[in-house]
């Protein structure tokens, strides 16, 4: 195996980085993933991710880990309503029998971020997440890199893979490619004890999740597992809006005013959501990578996820594309059909720029679509084809 007697390091313990460091140490890697977070306890937010079969599932299944998998994802998490801006439904699956068996390949179940994390950390080795470790740069070495931490010793790995995300601080180090300006900013919500802070939206929502669309502009939503409900308040904006607009992100009742002066045609059904939002909101303009992207591969260093291909989120393919990264690099890395680690990761590199790419490409249309007139007969026209 290229790797045998080698130390790999990976940057970043998200979705990507914790399966790769799993299927790499079922093949007897040496691995240390660096994390920055405090530890394991730390607080996991985001929406719920619904793992897709050729990608998520596909490498939880190679990890081993589907039996974990099906103790801790959410039945009936999946579902979905679609409504226009006065909350009036026009797509409803809650009264189709809700499928419970994840290996059929016919529905994307979901899990909240928390519990896959502890799945994947569950199944690595004793020590191999190293704790508390910011990453701050690197140099070489010998024959591999010296990594430098802000809060912790500096390591030496032979290998090293980026998976610290969209502002990867490793990726410099491997192309000067930047990541472009979608023309969508998404503002997020969340909501504690939904079903007394928002009892309305709690109910419609009914543990699944909620996609409303009305002047080229998206509510977006869905239930969490811990009674949490989370929503992205999506819309067209200029690239700087985040910074120089004047949402007020500490304050509920001026929150409340700008979504009702920007979503000025949208049913005050909505209003719980930001009288009760936890403050401060966050805004989020959405980066994509060029779909054209391309670099010399490096002998030791190469990187997977959001540090490799950030894409918009309207397609699902975030977390499902850096795991499928994970199964396709521990295998292009371990399978002795190449000569050197360098051949290993071209070929990787080559295979993952077209598929993100492809997946880059629906991700875009998809958010045209969503904030385009008529996007809500649009999306109806996209679910009733499935």
């Amino acid at each position: 195996m290229l790797i045998a007697d080698k130390q790999v390091a990976i940057v970043g313990g998200g979705p990507g980085g914790l399966t790769l460091a799993r299927l790499l140490q079922l093949k007897g890697a040496n691995v240390k993933v660096y994390e920055r977070d405090i530890n394991k306890h730390a607080r996991v937010t985001g929406s719920p991710l619904d793992m897709h079969e050729g990608s998520g599932m596909a490498a939880l299944q190679k990890a081993g880990l589907v039996d974990e998998f099906k103790k801790n994802f959410r039945v009936g998490a999946d579902k979905k309503l679609i409504v226009n801006e006065n909350a009036e439904i026009f797509f409803s699956d809650h009264d189709t029998k809700q499928n419970e068996d994840i290996e059929n390949g016919s529905f994307n179940p979901e899990i909240d971020r928390g519990p896959l994390r502890n799945i994947l950390l569950g199944s690595l080795q004793p020590g191999t997440v190293v704790w508390d470790s910011h990453f701050i740069s690197m140099e070489k070495q010998n024959d591999g890199w010296l990594l430098h931490f802000k809060n912790s010793l500096p390591a030496y790995a032979d290998i090293v893979i980026a998976a610290d995300g969209a502002n990867s601080r490793i990726r410099p180090y491997i192309t000067e490619i930047k990541a472009f300006y979608s023309g969508i900013t998404m503002v997020e919500i969340n909501i504690p004890d939904a079903e007394k802070a928002a009892p309305h939206i709690y109910k419609l929502l009914n543990g699944g999740k909620i996609m409303a669309f009305g002047n080229r502009k998206c509510l977006l939503g869905g239930q969490k597992g811990d009674g949490n409900i989370g929503f992205y308040a999506s819309l067209k904006a200029d690239e700087h809006w985040a910074t120089n607009n004047d949402l007020a992100h500490y304050d509920n009742t001026q929150l409340l005013q700008w979504f009702k002066a920007a979503y000025a045609e949208w049913s005050n059904i909505w209003y719980e959501l930001f009288e009760n939002a936890v403050l401060p909101v966050i805004p989020r303009p959405i980066y994509c990578m060029p779909l054209d992207q391309t670099w010399e591969t490096l002998p030791n260093l190469t990187m997977i996820g959001d540090a490799a291909h950030v894409m918009p989120p309207f397609a699902g393919e975030g977390a499902n594309s850096a795991m499928l990264d994970a199964l396709e690099l521990s295998e292009y890395l371990t399978s002795g059909k190449y000569g050197t680690v360098k051949e290993a990761i071209s070929s990787y590199e080559i295979n993952m720029r077209k598929r993100a790419s492809m997946a880059t490409q629906r991700s875009l249309e998809n958010g045209e679509r969503m904030h385009s007139a008529g996007a809500l007969q649009k999306m109806l026209a996209v679910f009733g084809d499935k």
